[in-house]
């Protein structure tokens, strides 16, 4: 957790590595809150309520299925270290995950680390189409309405970016992270379920 307070971050260089590296990049990913961008055919499946979202129901599973093959990765820095450390920081009330669910089966979701204002994202994953997407808009209107002021996605992708993501320099992520240290996020302060109506409400809504 000082790791992440001083903008620094673990990675295994593979699923059956033994070591972990801490990265700091010189540019960093993050979503201005403000910032986030729902494309109009996403709004609709947000709106609909297609995929159940829950919070913090399954997340371990959701950790395994961001490192599997079933989701599309044959390589990822996920190891059995990094499963138990953030476990661990789980069932401390440090990490949480946002699960998109089809019925009683899992098929998308996120994890991350959230700590004072910032929540930061460690991976995500989708069995089915949009089903992590859905989990990013609630992610999104959570962190919005309970104190955080910066989502950290650590590396800015193409994807990350057609929502809004944005890329900035280090010095600039340090004043962002500095000021989000002295905010009070409460991540667990919603209920565990939005309507998804109400998510796009809170995405629109500007601080």
């Amino acid at each position: 957790m000082q790791a992440y307070r001083l903008g620094f971050f673990p990675m295994a260089e593979a699923r059956d590595s033994d070591e972990l590296m801490w990265l700091k990049p010189k540019f960093r990913g993050i979503f201005p809150l403000d910032g986030f961008h729902v494309p109009r055919s996403l709004r609709k499946v947000v709106r609909q309520d297609r995929f159940t979202v829950k919070v913090d129901t399954a997340f371990e599973e959701v950790m395994r299925y961001c490192g599997s093959e079933e989701a599309g990765r044959e390589e990822t820095w996920i190891n059995e270290e990094i499963l138990e450390v953030y476990s661990a920081l789980h069932r401390e009330g440090v990490a949480h995950s946002v699960e998109s669910w089809r019925g009683d089966r899992l098929v998308g979701g996120l994890y991350g680390v959230a700590i004072q204002g910032a929540f930061f994202g460690e991976s995500m994953f989708s069995l089915e189409t949009d089903a992590s997407k859905v989990a990013l808009c609630h992610l999104v209107a959570r962190l919005k309405q309970t104190g955080f002021t910066l989502l950290d996605t650590q590396f800015l992708t193409p994807h990350l970016a057609r929502l809004g993501g944005i890329e900035v320099p280090s010095e600039e992520y340090s004043a962002l992270l500095a000021a989000a240290m002295k905010a009070e996020g409460r991540f667990t302060a919603l209920p565990d379920q939005i309507s998804g109506s109400s998510i796009l409400q809170a995405i629109t809504q500007t601080s």
